[in-house]
C-alpha cells in the first residue's frame, strides 16, 4: 500500500505543510480543498510545488453535496463537478473524491443516487478521470459503506469506486465482513484515523478527536484484516482533525504521521501472519524487560549535592567509569549512572536542563532488533563518544532530545555495568529501596499523542484510558504505558505521560522551569515502605507533608484500623486499593528544578494511586518554591 496523507492533518500555510508531509517521507499527499483555496497560487504551481517536492496528488478533496439532489438543483450540482474537473486536471490527479450528501435537500432512493453517479462517471471517463465515494458517518441518507458499495455497484461503471474510511466504518460500529466482498479494483482509496472512545455527537467527534493510528482505541487491526482480505495495495492516506495537531509542529505531526502507517501495516502483516503491501520489514516489537539504569547529568558544581541525597535515599556508590567522569550508584535492583563529563551528550543536556535524567536504558530481550526497529520507525538513532575497550550501547532520541538505550543479557550488552565501571568499595546504606516502580514524563500537552506513538509502536505496551486529574492550577491528561512480560522478574516498564493545556499545573510549570519536557519524577518500589519512610527520614530526606483532614477521611471511607491510620499519618503515607490488594506511597519534597521521587509498596495492587493525586498535586502547591539540593530535612 502507498502511504499518504491529507494537507489538512498538519498546521501551517499549504507550503509550509508539503515541505513538511515530503521531508516526513511521504510521496503522496491529498490537497484539502481549504488549503487550495487559501493558496495564493493557481492549482499549476500547487502542482509544480508538489513535483519538486516528490509528492504525488492523489485528490483534491472533498466535493460535497452532490448526489440526490431535486432536480431543480440537479444540473447545476454536474456543473460544479466539471469545474472541479478542471481543477483535478490542472493539479494533475485524476480522482473526484465526493461525501455522501448532508444537505436537508438531498433525496433518497438508491437508484436515483445510482443514477447520479453513472452519469458522473460517464462524465469523468470523457477526461480520463475516477469518482471515489464515501459514506459520511452523518450523511443524511448514505452513513453506511455498504449502502455506499451498494450504490457505487448499481452505477456500474468503470470509472466509480467506493472510498472505505476508518472513522466513518468504526464510529459507526459497523459490520466489517462486507469490505471483504468488494473488488479491490473498486476500491478508489482508503483514509485511515483513529480516535479515543467518547461518547458525543459523530460530527464533533471526527472534527476534534481524531487522531493517527495507534495513538486511539478503535478497532483498526479488524478495519485492516478486512481490507487486506481484498487484495487491496493503493493509497492508504491519513485524513485527521485533530486540534492538538493542529496547534503543534507540522513536521512534527506529518512524521508521526509516517511512523502510524509503517506501524499499522507491520502490525497487521503480524496479525495476519503474511506479508502486506508495502509493508517495511522489521524486527517484531519486544517487551521491556525492566529499566536497566537511569542517567543523571549533574554539573560538577551540583554533583556533590547530588551524591548526598542518593545516599540519603539508600544508595551506593557502586562504580567509577574507566575513562569517564560518570559514577554507577545502586540499591537492590535500582542503578543511576551518573554523569559530570565535561563535554559530550550529558554536558549539553545539564547546560540546558540543570541536574536531571538526560537518559533511560530499557532491558529488551534483543538490543540490536531493538535499534533496527526503531530506526525502521523513523526514530532518531544516537551515537556517542566510544572510548577504548568500552560498549557501543545502542540509542535513539526520546522525550525532549533525552535518550533511551537498549541493552539485553544475550550480548556482551548484558555485562555493560563491569565493562564500562570499576568496582568500588563503599559499603551498602540501603533504604529498603527494591526497585523502578515507574517514571513519570511531563511534556507540552501537544506532545503526548507523539510520545505514546513513539513507545507503543517501538514496544510490546499496553496502554491503559487516558485520565483528568485535577491540579489547582488546571487539569493534567495523564497517560499510563506498561510494557513487560507476566511471569518475568520485574514489571517491565511503567511510564506515566503527563500534560496539561493549563501553564498553572505542576507538569506546565516543571515544563517552563526545566525548558522543554523531561523526567519530572521516579518512583522506586520497597516491601515495606514504613520502614522505608522511616529511614529516609532519618537520613534528613525532606518528605511532602500531607493534610490532616485526608486521614480522616480515609478512615471514613477505609477498613484501615486508627492504629493503621496513625502510623500512616505520622509518616505522610498516602493509601489505596483496588481489587488485587492495596498501595502505599509517599513523596518527597521538590528538588531546584522540579523533580522529585516518590516512594511506593504495591501488594497486589494494579493502579497508580489516582485517588491521591490531587491530594498531592495540592501539597505540591502549597510548597511553591522548591526546596534546595540535596532535599535534606534536619533530622
Amino acid at each position: 500500500m502507498i502511504p499518504s496523507i491529507a494537507t489538512v492533518c498538519v498546521s501551517g500555510t499549504l507550503q509550509e505543510k508539503l515541505e513538511a508531509i515530503a521531508a516526513a517521507g511521504f510521496t503522496a499527499v491529498e490537497i484539502f480543498e481549504n488549503d487550495l483555496i487559501a493558496f495564493p497560487g493557481s492549482p499549476a504551481e500547487i502542482r509544480r510545488i508538489c513535483a519538486d517536492l516528490g509528492l504525488e496528488i492523489v485528490t483534491c478533496q472533498p466535493f460535497r453535496d452532490f448526489e440526490g439532489m431535486p432536480e431543480g438543483r440537479r444540473q447545476r450540482v454536474f456543473d460544479r463537478a466539471e469545474r472541479k474537473f478542471d481543477l483535478l486536471q490542472e493539479l494533475g490527479t485524476d480522482l473526484l473524491f465526493v461525501c455522501s450528501n448532508t444537505s436537508p435537500e438531498a433525496l433518497a432512493g438508491i437508484d436515483r443516487l445510482a443514477a447520479d453517479f453513472a452519469e458522473l462517471g460517464e462524465r469523468a471517463g470523457r477526461r480520463g478521470l475516477k469518482v471515489g465515494y464515501e459514506a459520511l458517518a452523518w450523511g443524511r441518507h448514505v452513513f453506511d459503506y455498504r449502502d455506499a458499495w451498494e450504490i457505487v455497484r448499481r452505477a456500474n461503471r468503470p470509472e466509480v469506486g467506493i472510498v472505505l474510511d476508518s472513522f466513518h466504518i468504526l464510529s459507526r460500529k459497523l459490520d466489517l465482513s462486507a469490505i471483504g466482498t468488494i473488488p479491490r479494483d473498486k476500491i478508489s482509496m482508503v483514509q485511515m484515523a483513529d480516535a479515543p472512545l467518547l461518547q458525543m455527537d459523530l460530527l464533533s467527534w471526527s472534527r476534534h478527536w481524531r487522531c493517527l493510528p495507534g495513538q486511539g482505541e478503535l478497532d483498526l487491526a479488524g478495519f485492516m484484516r478486512a481490507l487486506v482480505s481484498t487484495g487491496y495495495d493503493g493509497v492508504l492516506s491519513l485524513e485527521i482533525f485533530n486540534d492538538r495537531f493542529r496547534a503543534g509542529s507540522a513536521r512534527s505531526v506529518a512524521l508521526d504521521g509516517h511512523r502510524s502507517l509503517i506501524w499499522l501495516l507491520d502490525e497487521t502483516a503480524r496479525q495476519i501472519g503474511k506479508p502486506v503491501p508495502g509493508v517495511v520489514p522489521m524486527p517484531p516489537p519486544g517487551p521491556v524487560q525492566a529499566v536497566e539504569f537511569i542517567e543523571f547529568a549533574a554539573s560538577e558544581a551540583e554533583r556533590p549535592g547530588f551524591e548526598k541525597l542518593l545516599r540519603a535515599l539508600g544508595f551506593s556508590r557502586k562504580g567509577a567509569h574507566r575513562s569517564k567522569d560518570v559514577d554507577l550508584w545502586r540499591q537492590g535492583d535500582i542503578r543511576i549512572v551518573l554523569n559530570s563529563e565535561a563535554d559530550g551528550f550529558a554536558h549539553s543536556y545539564q547546560i540546558t536542563h540543570g541536574t536531571s535524567v538526560c537518559a533511560l536504558a530499557l532491558r529488551v530481550p534483543d538490543a540490536q532488533a531493538a535499534i533496527t526497529r526503531a530506526k525502521a520507525l523513523l526514530d532518531v538513532p544516537h551515537a556517542g563518544a566510544i572510548g577504548p575497550g568500552e560498549l557501543d550501547i545502542p540509542a535513539v532520541r526520546g522525550l525532549g532530545g533525552s535518550l533511551v538505550y537498549f541493552l539485553d543479557r544475550t550480548s556482551s550488552l548484558g555485562r555493560w555495568a563491569e565493562v564500562d565501571f570499576e568496582a568500588t568499595e563503599e559499603s551498602d546504606a540501603e533504604a529498603g529501596l527494591t526497585g523502578v516502580d515507574h517514571v513519570s514524563q511531563s511534556m507540552q500537552y501537544e506532545e503526548m499523542l507523539t510520545w505514546l506513538l513513539f513507545y507503543s509502536s517501538l514496544f510490546d505496551t499496553r496502554k491503559a484510558p487516558s485520565q483528568a486529574v485535577l491540579d489547582p492550577g488546571g487539569v493534567v491528561q495523564s497517560q499510563v504505558i506498561e510494557s513487560g512480560l507476566d511471569g518475568e522478574p520485574g514489571h517491565g516498564l511503567r511510564l506515566i505521560l503527563n500534560g496539561s493545556q493549563s501553564h498553572r499545573t505542576l507538569s506546565a510549570r516543571f515544563i517552563t522551569d526545566f525548558f522543554g519536557s523531561g523526567v519530572q519524577h521516579i518512583a522506586f518500589a520497597t516491601n515495606d515502605i514504613v520502614a522505608t519512610v522511616e529511614r529516609l527520614i532519618a537520613n534528613g530526606v525532606a518528605m511532602l507533608p500531607i493534610p490532616e483532614n485526608y486521614y480522616d477521611d480515609l478512615e471514613a471511607r477505609s477498613d484501615l484500623s486508627a492504629e493503621e491510620i496513625d502510623r500512616l499519618k505520622a509518616l505522610n503515607i498516602l493509601h489505596d486499593s483496588d481489587a488485587g490488594g492495596s498501595f502505599r506511597q509517599a513523596y518527597t519534597q521538590t528538588l531546584d528544578g522540579g523533580l522529585f521521587f516518590e516512594i511506593v509498596q504495591r501488594d497486589g495492587y494494579a493502579g497508580y494511586g489516582a485517588v491521591n493525586a490531587g491530594i498531592r498535586l495540592t501539597a505540591q502547591a502549597r510548597l511553591a518554591r522548591p526546596i534546595t539540593m540535596p532535599a535534606l530535612g534536619h533530622g
